[in-house]
């Protein structure tokens, strides 16, 4: 079935909680397993319902911004989102209880019951209004940034549709796309700052609340992070210091000697060739289409479920007025159907997040048996190395899109893979100093932000822009207003994923062969067993990261990066 004729009808709320509440007093006075064991799966089959509703919502809404019943909807998922995760709560507290939870656990899995022992401790009805107003500031956020309408060289953008122009090869307009991207920053830094004081400040009483110190140990148990703590992730941001800061470094002074400026400003950074970055040799359609001939050449499984998703037009891709910023991929449990929203602008970055997302959805269509909806995505760490793993070993595929500029294509991306990580740790560090801190002024937020800026990325040069020159970046970072400590995430997916980019050039069979089981497992356990499956080292461990960086600096200084300006 196409994703237009997904049917979305408003859940009734009160009929829900009827129904919930009727069937949780069945489940607590079961007679036998078998019986409670029956009960369970109708309590899921009402959560998927009403998840798959919420999703719709949220596809069709971020589509389109202005689409009034669709905004409509999204502001009535914002004020009963938090009611139904009180329904979710009821939930785990029976099912923590059961008296026949040991055959459960056999027949559902043991780490269901360790997310629900973290879920339960984000939630209490006394937090229920709270939840509500901090959906409704992350929505203002939202629509402040769709809201974007940037007068550049004649025309109206959004600042997805400006991205392109950082990227030119003309100096000066790259700096004028910045500056206009970030002007319009500027111009609602108030609101800016207003929105996010007002989520710190409401976060961190939610969290004491709920007996929490701070709001770091509550965002941790909204992660569901069951198997580590901020402890063994500073343990690895101080490894990216050490190993991955200078060479990045390195990456940089070369960057700057290739395309020919005296010094590297903040505006040169995603600028990687004198004569422009390279670009996908077709349109939308034309990416699309390409995509289908990787991945019937990848796999059998692959060839399967990028067909489902194009025919079933499970794809937003196109950047347009009134649509939201970034990307994502969801799953609609109802229809077993991912969907993949993204904004492409004509730049590489197009076929990079096509490929992205597609981890993301080739995981949740490959694990779809899973019932529960905990299992459908594992923890977000774990997600990303689908996502990250994907970009990198469809590698063998990638002149279908580049052609002759290919070579060019897997350096720049290779290396921006290895650049990211130190700006991953920084959001991260930034995210425990805030709320370690809530009482600080936003503009102490903000000097603390070029603080780790000059620790993790000491390149960077703002040339006199000034909202960046303050600190202001970080508020371009969806993920610190939406969903708080989302980001080092991708930093430890990344490293496991060069692990697997390396297993890849190795025998890439092999490689395929433990990704395709990696994806299977699904949710169905935590992050450090999930890696372990893959045969993959904890980036936590002593050593992993040097490791890591061992092969890529074999990698890099095999490579002569100024052979490919002779390939303009």
């Amino acid at each position: 079935m196409k994703f237009s004729q997904f049917e979305y009808k408003r859940p009734d709320m009160n009929q829900l909680q009827q129904d919930f509440q009727e069937r949780l007093k069945r489940f607590e006075s079961a007679p036998s397993f078998e019986v409670q064991d029956q009960i369970l799966t109708e309590l899921v089959s009402l959560r998927n319902h009403f998840e798959s509703m919420q999703n719709i919502v949220h596809i069709r809404y971020t589509s389109n911004t202005e689409d009034a019943f669709y905004k409509q909807e999204h502001d009535f998922m914002d004020e009963n989102g938090p009611l139904y995760q009180g329904m979710v709560s009821d939930f785990f507290r029976a099912l923590v209880k059961s008296k026949y939870r040991k055959e459960l656990e056999s027949h559902w899995g043991k780490h269901l019951f360790n997310l629900a022992d973290t879920e339960l401790k984000t939630y209490s009805p006394e937090v229920l209004e709270d939840l509500k107003q901090e959906n409704r500031l992350k929505s203002q956020y939202v629509k402040l940034l769709s809201s974007a309408q940037i007068e550049f060289q004649g025309k109206k953008r959004t600042l997805v549709q400006l991205m392109p122009f950082t990227q030119s090869p003309d100096r000066s307009i790259r700096k004028q796309a910045v500056s206009a991207h970030f002007g319009f920053f500027n111009d609602h830094r108030e609101e800016l700052d207003r929105i996010y004081d007002d989520l710190v400040k409401l976060r961190t009483s939610i969290a004491k609340k709920l007996g929490f110190s701070n709001f770091v140990e509550l965002a941790y148990n909204r992660l569901n992070r069951t198997d580590y703590n901020k402890n063994m992730v500073k343990v690895f941001r101080d490894q990216v210091k050490e190993h991955i800061v200078p060479f990045c470094n390195n990456l940089r002074e070369k960057q700057r000697v290739r395309i020919g400026v005296d010094s590297l400003k903040f505006y040169d950074e995603s600028f990687s060739f004198p004569e422009g970055n390279p670009k996908p040799k077709g349109d939308a359609e034309w990416i699309v289409a390409q995509g289908a001939k990787v991945f019937k050449e990848l796999s059998p499984e692959t060839d399967e479920f990028y067909t489902f998703m194009v025919e079933n037009e499970l794809l937003d891709l196109v950047a347009k007025e009134g649509k939201a910023p970034g990307g994502y991929c969801t799953y609609i449990s109802e229809y077993q159907s991912p969907f993949i929203f993204t904004n492409f602008n004509g730049s590489q970055g197009d076929v990079r997040v096509l490929m992205h997302e597609a981890g993301h959805a080739f995981q949740v269509y490959t694990s779809r048996g899973y019932e529960v909806p905990e299992y459908q995505f594992p923890t977000l760490e774990a997600c990303e190395i689908h996502s990250m793993s994907m970009e990198l070993i469809t590698y063998p595929w990638i002149d279908r899109f580049f052609g002759e500029d290919t070579d060019r294509f897997l350096y720049d991306h290779l290396a921006a893979a290895v650049k990211f990580i130190p700006y991953g740790v920084a959001v991260d560090e930034f995210q425990h100093f805030v709320y370690e801190n809530p009482d600080v002024s936003p503009q102490e937020r903000k000097q603390e932000w070029r603080r780790l800026e000059k620790k993790y990325l000491p390149h960077r040069d703002h040339d006199g822009i000034p909202f960046l020159e303050e600190g202001g970046y970080w508020q371009m970072q969806t993920h610190i207003y939406r969903t708080p400590f989302y980001y080092i995430d991708y930093t430890l997916a990344q490293v496991c994923a060069l692990q697997l980019w390396k297993r890849s050039r190795e025998n890439h069979k092999a490689a395929w062969q433990d990704y395709l089981e990696l994806c299977e497992q699904g949710g169905s356990l935590p992050f450090t067993e999930l890696i372990n499956i893959a045969g993959l080292v904890s980036p936590f461990e002593a050593g992993c990261v040097k490791s890591v960086m061992s092969e890529v600096r074999k990698w890099e200084a095999q490579i002569d990066d100024k052979t490919f300006l002779q390939k303009a």
